[in-house]
């Protein structure tokens, strides 16, 4: 599943890099910390991985 924004791409990022043991998780704030949590590193790589330049920033609310 492709990110649906550049912010959850990069949340998605640091919580793959808490999960992978390359950074600290008590570092991780907000989104990050949920999704390291709540998701499995396949599934935090497929989200990091998205190719941001056709992301916009934040995700517009309905």
């Amino acid at each position: 599943m492709p990110a649906k924004s550049q912010a959850q791409q990069k949340a998605a990022g640091a919580a793959l890099a808490a999960k992978r043991g390359d950074m600290k998780k008590s570092e991780l704030k907000g989104a990050s910390k949920s999704m390291e949590k709540s998701m499995s590193e396949k599934e935090l790589k497929e989200l990091a991985e998205t190719d941001r330049k056709k992301l916009p920033e934040k995700k517009k609310s309905k």
